[in-house]
C-alpha cells in the first residue's frame, strides 16, 4: 500500500503534535515533517523532499500560508497544499483556491472530515465542504479576490496609520471619536490576519491595499 506523506506546517506546537498523534494510527498516512513556519516547509519544497500534501496554516511567522500558495505554484510543487485555518471567511477561501489549495479546513474539523479531506486530495481532487464553498461562493459573488477586502473607511484609515499617525491624530483628522478609530484598528488587523501595525504595513503592502 503506497502511503500518503504528509507535512504539517503550523506555528501552533501543540496543534501539530494533536494532528500528528491524531493521524499517526491511520496506515495510509506517514507524516514525514513537522514544521513550525512557511520557510523552513519551502526549504524542504525546493529541495525536491519527496511528500504529497502538506496541511498548512494561513498565520505564520518568516512565511505566511497565501506566501507559501505562491511559492509552490511558481516552482510547480507536487506537493498539494490543504489550508487548515481558524478563518472562515469568504475572501481567505476564495484567495487560497485561486492561489492553488486543494483543500480548505477549519481547525475545529472533526477526525473524519480530515481523513477525507487527505485521501481527497490525494487522489488529485479538490475537497471544499458545503460551509466552505458556500462562503466563498457568496464572496465571489458580491465582490472580486482581494479587491475591496477592506471598507473604504478601513481603507482610509489604514493609509493613515501607513503615515505614522496616532489613533488620537486619526480620530481628530476624520471627526470621530477614538473609540471608533480603535474599533476600525481591530477589524483591520482581523481582516489581515496580523497583531501589530509593522506586521499591517507590510501586509499590506503585499496585497497592494496601499
Amino acid at each position: 500500500m503506497n502511503q500518503i506523506k504528509l507535512i504539517i506546517a503550523d506555528d501552533h506546537k501543540l496543534f501539530r503534535e494533536g494532528l500528528t498523534e491524531l493521524l499517526r494510527k491511520y496506515s495510509d498516512i506517514k507524516i514525514i515533517k513537522s514544521v513550525a513556519d512557511g520557510f523552513e516547509f519551502m526549504q524542504m519544497a525546493k529541495s525536491q523532499l519527496d511528500s504529497d500534501i502538506v496541511l498548512l496554516d494561513i498565520t505564520m511567522p518568516n512565511m505566511d500560508g497565501f506566501q507559501v500558495l505562491k511559492e509552490l505554484k511558481a516552482i510547480a510543487s507536487p506537493i498539494k497544499p490543504i489550508v487548515i485555518s481558524m478563518y472562515n471567511d469568504g475572501n481567505y477561501i476564495a484567495k487560497c483556491a485561486k492561489m492553488g489549495a486543494y483543500g480548505y479546513l477549519l481547525k475545529n474539523t472533526d477526525e473524519a472530515e480530515l481523513l477525507l479531506a487527505i485521501r481527497t486530495v490525494n487522489k488529485g481532487k479538490k475537497y471544499f465542504n458545503a460551509e466552505i464553498s458556500e462562503r466563498m461562493i457568496n464572496f465571489i459573488a458580491t465582490q472580486s479576490i482581494s479587491e475591496n477586502v477592506l471598507s473604504n473607511k478601513e481603507t482610509e484609515v489604514l493609509g493613515l496609520i501607513s503615515k505614522g499617525l496616532t489613533t488620537n491624530e486619526i480620530a481628530a483628522k476624520l471627526f470621530v471619536s477614538s473609540r471608533t478609530i480603535e474599533t476600525h484598528r481591530a477589524n483591520i488587523l482581523k481582516k489581515l490576519e496580523v497583531k501589530n501595525s509593522a506586521e499591517l504595513i507590510k501586509r499590506a503592502g503585499e496585497m497592494n491595499l496601499l
